[in-house]
């Protein structure tokens, strides 16, 4: 796996969108962090693009990317916000530079086709906050980016919850958002999790399509030689009408008690407001013990 380089004062983020709109007064908060932390920020050429939903279209999405990757001046390209889009452009991306010289690609969410994607190509990328959600993000949580940025170690410790599982695993750290590693089943962007440590989240869901995704993930053997399992927030869950009898907690439970590996609970990462970095293709030691869960990043 290549981790791109660290980055240090000077250095400069791109601001793209590979989804949802931004407009370029909705940046200034993003471009404001970064600059006190000594970064430059460079606005992509669909910063301010309208088409409908998308920020310009699918190949003005596309080629802002492109640009971002193979420009050897931008250390970093941080997606402005989430949505829909991300897959439209995934097969129109050229990644044979990038995988030479890599740079992280932050954002969560729909980013999370480009975090399974890049994984596949052996490259690490940061699970994170986005510019969009800059504004209402807690400044601890701004400063685990910063760390995970600058390549200051990380690591996170939560009190023990009662429906976690004991255990303890290293291996390297992979996932995002759940919808979209269910979307992505099948494709050539598709994760890999054998003997890896899988981390999910998801937001707005029903829950009956928990149940139906986390079953498509077992009957493709996403949890047959897994090492563990880190569950994000899951969050604003809807019922039916009549209801399904579980939540999402209980179901993901009832799955991973199937396997005997450490499974951690409504960690600290997803669509709340406490969303800490995660650098996706580090390896990671994740310990759950009567008392806290460690997740704690290593260089090797």
């Amino acid at each position: 796996m290549k981790i791109p380089p660290y980055l240090k004062k000077g250095d400069t983020v791109a601001l793209v969108c590979t989804a949802r709109k931004f407009f370029p007064e909705d940046a200034n908060p993003a471009i404001e962090l970064l600059s006190s932390w000594g970064l430059k920020a460079k606005l992509g050429a669909t910063i301010g693009l309208d088409n409908f939903q998308l920020g310009g279209t699918d190949l003005e999405r596309a080629a802002d990317f492109q640009d971002m990757m193979d420009d050897d001046n931008i250390k970093a390209i941080w997606v402005a916000r989430g949505g829909y889009g991300s897959v439209r452009i995934i097969d129109l991306l050229d990644f044979s530079k990038f995988k030479n010289n890599p740079k992280w690609i932050m954002g969560f969410s729909d980013v999370t086709v480009l975090h399974s994607h890049v994984n596949t190509e052996q490259v690490a990328s940061m699970h994170c906050i986005m510019p969009f959600t800059v504004p209402k993000a807690p400044e601890e949580v701004k400063e685990t980016l910063r760390k995970a940025l600058f390549g200051e170690a990380i690591e996170y410790e939560i009190p023990t919850k009662e429906i976690d599982m004991h255990g303890k695993a290293y291996g390297e750290l992979v996932g995002g958002n759940l919808s979209i590693l269910y979307s992505l089943l099948g494709s050539k962007s598709s994760l890999n999790t054998d003997n890896k440590i899988l981390f999910i989240e998801d937001l707005d869901e029903y829950i009956y399509h928990i149940d139906r995704m986390m079953y498509n993930l077992k009957r493709n053997g996403y949890f047959e030689k897994l090492k563990g399992l880190i569950v994000g927030g899951m969050t604003d869950m809807h019922d039916n009408e009549i209801p399904f009898g579980q939540n999402a907690v209980q179901i993901i439970s009832a799955i991973a008690k199937e396997h005997n590996f450490p499974v951690s609970f409504d960690f600290p990462a997803g669509h709340g407001k406490d969303n800490r970095a995660l650098q996706l293709g580090k390896q990671v030691v994740f310990e759950v013990n009567e008392k806290q869960v460690v997740l704690r990043f290593t260089e090797y």
